[in-house]
């Protein structure tokens, strides 16, 4: 749980300083679960610049409350989270001053979204909290009021929990829950889960991550984990103390998103995607009388693929369906087996090219056509999905024939600008298996739509 803040002060020396608004938002890694917003009397007087650049002047602090009237209510909304902030230390200074002035010791761990963005997000010109989330295309409104900031950092912080990959803020935040809690039972587990599309980490009790999986219905999914009763569910069951997720909204997300993170934190339960995930491909070469011809063989690493396939029986169904959309001959696709003509040529839906009749010209503009819409190779695109929330979608970043990652944007953001682009995507890495995934997405789901780049 996240305590995400911004604080508003009178300015002035050093520790005395005085908080003239705050806004907390309560953040369980998801969504808002609480919120506290309150201009404060810091009983001193503001800096002028300070009053020009919030617009909080003495008299509309008047009659706010002073900090001690608020003081229980910061604790009790903060009690069990991590403090975050954009330049913690700040925030967090001040807030620990304020407290030591009443004779209490306020003391919390506490994060910060300047140090995570040099990490997550290197590059970047600016990271004062303005420039940043607008070069993201995170909206903001109210600048330098504390809602308006602290909202700001809250999908900040969402979009730094979607860039890191390895886990660490999640795991982080499991030890530091441990230490004030004992594990849920995994009942109560289940009902904190959502019925939405996503990923799920479940975790052992110093928070390192056992197993990662994808599910359309992540509460259904975890729930028959913890209810099969086969020996390696019961050697999870007795590991798992917390699971976590990340919602995704699109299923192609979250595949990538699983992928991904198996390979690189390798849980111990895991098994299926440490390998692999297909065995055969569709493969094409030019024949002595100039056609291309399509054959679908064991994948190998070391030959260029059109697309990837799990098993052989998929392999065949998509060659039998794509002979019959681009109206290619049956011989040349290894569907019919002859030296003469194919069947489609004797029923006379074949257009001659197993016999020379129709030119290697003709016949290889359908078979290129099947190549460009079903390999990526070379191409520049952004493929769009679903999002998380209705206001938002996905984005797959590939550029030249290469899987960059993905990332989340807000509708009222365009995403024609690449650089911008880029600074939402979260880095992936380009392997056989994110290659497979997409390829097989994009020909199950037709109407997704695609954005081309030059």
């Amino acid at each position: 749980m996240y305590a995400i803040l911004d604080i508003e002060t009178t300015g002035g020396k050093f520790n005395e300083e005085g908080i003239t608004e705050i806004a907390i938002y309560k953040f369980d890694g998801y969504e808002v679960v609480d919120q506290f917003i309150s201009l404060i009397n810091p009983e001193r007087e503001i800096q002028p610049f300070v009053v020009n650049l919030t617009g909080i002047n003495s008299n509309m602090l008047k009659n706010a409350p002073k900090f001690y009237e608020v003081a229980k209510r910061i604790v009790e909304i903060t009690e069990g989270c991590i403090l975050v902030a954009h330049n913690a230390q700040f925030d967090y200074r001040i807030l620990r001053t304020e407290f030591r002035r009443l004779g209490f010791d306020y003391e919390r761990k506490s994060l910060c979204t300047v140090e995570l963005s040099k990490e997550l997000i290197p590059g970047q010109a600016s990271y004062s909290l303005g420039k940043l989330v607008r070069s993201l295309g995170i909206p903001v409104t109210d600048r330098h009021r504390a809602s308006g900031d602290a909202l700001a950092t809250v999908k900040l912080f969402k979009l730094l929990l979607d860039k890191d990959t390895t886990k660490t803020i999640i795991k982080n935040s499991i030890k530091v829950n441990l230490k004030e809690k004992v594990a849920p039972k995994h009942l109560d587990i289940i009902a904190e889960m959502p019925a939405t599309t996503g990923v799920y980490y479940m975790h052992q009790e110093d928070g390192d991550i056992v197993y990662i999986g994808k599910s359309n219905n992540i509460k259904k999914r975890v729930n028959q984990h913890f209810t099969n009763t086969n020996s390696k569910a019961k050697r999870l069951q007795s590991k798992v103390t917390n699971v976590t997720y990340e919602l995704t909204g699109s299923e192609l997300i979250a595949l990538l998103k699983e992928n991904e993170a198996i390979k690189r934190i390798k849980p111990r339960f895991n098994h299926a995607l440490k390998r692999s995930i297909f065995n055969y491909a569709l493969y094409h070469f030019v024949d002595d009388n100039g056609y291309i011809n399509l054959k679908i063989d064991k994948a190998d690493g070391r030959k260029k693929a059109i697309t990837t396939f799990t098993n052989l029986q998929s392999a065949k169904s998509f060659i039998t369906r794509a002979d019959e959309e681009f109206e290619l001959c049956q011989k040349l696709t290894g569907i019919y087996k002859t030296k003469n003509s194919c069947f489609h040529y004797e029923v006379k839906s074949c257009h001659g090219a197993c016999v020379q009749e129709e030119s290697p010209e003709s016949y290889n503009k359908r078979v290129q056509a099947l190549i460009d819409k079903y390999s990526y190779a070379n191409k520049n695109m952004v493929i769009i999905d679903r999002g998380r929330e209705v206001d938002e979608r996905s984005a797959i970043l590939i550029e030249n024939g290469v899987f960059k990652g993905t990332g989340f944007y807000n509708l009222n953001y365009q995403i024609n600008n690449l650089d911008v682009l880029e600074s939402i995507i979260t880095p992936m890495e380009n392997n056989r298996d994110s290659q497979h995934i997409i390829q097989s997405y994009l020909r199950k789901h037709k109407r997704l739509k695609i954005i081309n780049f030059d």
